[in-house]
């Protein structure tokens, strides 16, 4: 008798298979399994193979990410939405270091790419309302500047992700880097530092 899906069993699995990975451990059916009281085709039940785990464990980085950026309204303050979507990145790799070095890890099979995209959609379009507000010059390419951001973001979060720099030291040079993008992209200094002041908090601070 195949057993149904369980909610719980698959995150065990995910959450299993991500702390192999981060170690740079073999992934088997037996090895993700081990010490959980499952068995081996809870791996088939939930995911049809190990492909089907690997995929979902890259995936669930984005879903988690994607539902703490859903987590954040848009404001009157875009730039300040700008600086959340770059806190609610920062908070993934704190929370789920391993997840998140995987996201982004381009050996493992992504099911929904498009998913993937729309994370960083949101920041551009962000960035595309503070542009059309006047915080931002009118030339500044929002996809363009949006990369930037994320660039800036993302290593950063990597280097908090896989332990080579605490938060503690990570944070105000993410942070002062941001206010000094806006400001380059036309932003007044004063607005700039403040928005990403309040943004940063509310990101960081979002629940999925």
């Amino acid at each position: 008798m195949v057993r149904p899906a369980r909610p719980e069993v698959r995150q065990l699995l995910i959450e299993r298979a991500a702390g192999l990975l981060a170690r740079r451990e073999p992934v088997t059916l037996r090895g993700v399994v081990a010490g959980t009281g499952v068995s081996t085709m809870a791996v088939y039940t939930h995911f049809d193979g190990m492909p089907g785990l690997l995929g979902a464990v890259r995936q669930e980085g984005f879903s988690r990410l994607a539902g703490r950026l859903a987590a954040i309204p848009a404001t009157d303050d875009p730039v300040g939405d700008a600086a959340a979507a770059g806190g609610a990145y920062a908070a993934s790799a704190r929370l789920s270091p391993e997840l998140y070095t995987l996201m982004f890890d381009g050996s493992l099979p992504l099911p929904d790419s498009g998913a993937a995209n729309a994370t960083l959609e949101h920041l551009v379009s962000a960035v595309r309302r503070a542009v059309a507000g006047g915080r931002f010059d009118a030339d500044v390419d929002p996809l363009g500047l949006a990369h930037q951001l994320w660039m800036l973001g993302h290593g950063a979060c990597m280097l908090l992700a896989t332990g080579v720099m605490p938060f503690e030291q990570v944070e105000p040079v993410v942070t002062s880097g941001l206010a000094c993008l806006y400001q380059a992209a036309g932003d007044d200094a004063g607005l700039a530092g403040a928005s990403v002041r309040s943004g940063w908090e509310r990101g960081m601070t979002a629940r999925a």
